[in-house]
């Protein structure tokens, strides 16, 4: 027991920090990760983080080598102190191969294109009760590469009696946003560009051969120091993955 206080303790600081962070302008969402080995395979997958943001992605294989998706994300979050709202999508395409002694390692290299908006609205009240706004709103561009790499290894989680298959992996992205608009209090300021480098690493538990529990824990880092265009978020999330129609892979 004096030994597990220590970690409890850590995984109490990290919850805090994760649900009291500083606030962006961007809030990333949870990459894409279809893990896909042949023509006509089809995923879709939703993932939700502590402070609420919400990812939809889903992807399809246009042949045995080619893939497209299509990602959204949105969060809408009212405090006491402060207000946010954040949407955005993406489409993206790229190359998948399956390779190793077992053909079970996948790597899978995307890039596209994106767009998206936030406003966040600062409450202060003073001390004859009376509150102050300052709201912050602003349009942005996103364009990105992402390389994944996910490894089918021969471990599972017995539970209840039965085997879940476990699977690993982790993608890599980097995501140039360009601010097309920035408003404070409705009176433009100067726009703000950054690239962000967002490394993210996630367990898979295979439920079904079609669908799986993911959990997903990631960084993010910019590359400029911006006022509010900076990485104030790191990925953190739980969620589902279906894929159909792909081939299974030796473990």
């Amino acid at each position: 027991m004096k030994t597990s206080l220590p970690l409890l303790k850590s995984i109490a600081l990290l919850f805090s920090l994760m649900m009291t962070g500083c606030v962006s302008t961007y809030m990333p969402n949870v990459p894409n990760v279809p893990m896909f080995t042949q023509k006509g395979e089809l995923s879709a997958a939703g993932h939700i983080t502590p402070k609420g943001n919400i990812t939809f992605n889903t992807a399809y294989a246009v042949s045995d080598h080619v893939g497209v998706m299509v990602n959204g994300s949105m969060l809408n979050s009212e405090r006491k102190k402060r207000d946010f709202k954040h949407n955005l999508i993406e489409a993206a395409g790229g190359y998948f191969t399956t390779f190793g002694p077992s053909q079970n390692r996948i790597l899978e290299i995307y890039g596209g294109i994106g767009t998206g908006s936030s406003e966040r609205v600062e409450k202060e009240e003073n001390e004859k009760g009376v509150l102050t706004y300052d709201r912050r709103e602003a349009e942005f561009n996103k364009y990105f590469v992402q390389v994944n790499f996910t490894s089918k290894k021969k471990k599972s989680l017995r539970l209840l009696g039965n085997e879940f298959p476990l699977n690993y992996g982790t993608a890599l992205r980097a995501s140039y946003i360009n601010m097309n608009e920035y408003t404070l209090n409705g009176v433009e300021q100067p726009t703000e560009a950054n690239i962000f480098l967002e490394p993210i690493f996630y367990t898979r538990l295979a439920l079904s051969p079609s669908v799986q529990l993911q959990y997903t824990s990631g960084s993010n880092f910019g590359l400029k120091n911006n006022k509010t265009l900076t990485a104030g978020y790191s990925v953190f999330s739980l969620g589902f993955v279906i894929n159909v129609g792909g081939r299974r892979l030796a473990r």
